[in-house]
């Protein structure tokens, strides 16, 4: 964890999907990270969340295993099959 109290990408814990991919939506709200659907298409929009570092506003960008996001100082690592 960084001093300032948000979770670094190397400590980001890691949420096993069933499939190959998953979509950003659905990965925020299966890591906890958001509540809803319509929650994560919103701060998805604003710029609020990264993937791998950079920010992303696709919220059907397809993730992989290894894939680490973050939105307000919290982060989630995808794990593959």
């Amino acid at each position: 964890m960084r001093d300032d109290g948000a979770v670094s990408e190397s400590d980001a814990p890691a949420v096993p999907i069933r499939d190959a991919a998953i979509r950003l939506g659905q990965f925020l709200k299966l890591a906890n990270l958001l509540d809803s659907g319509a929650e994560a298409k919103q701060v998805i929009a604003e710029g609020e969340v990264t993937v791998n570092g950079e920010v992303e506003t696709r919220r059907g960008r397809q993730l992989r295993d290894g894939d680490v996001v973050s939105v307000f100082g919290a982060a989630a690592r995808v794990e593959g099959p």
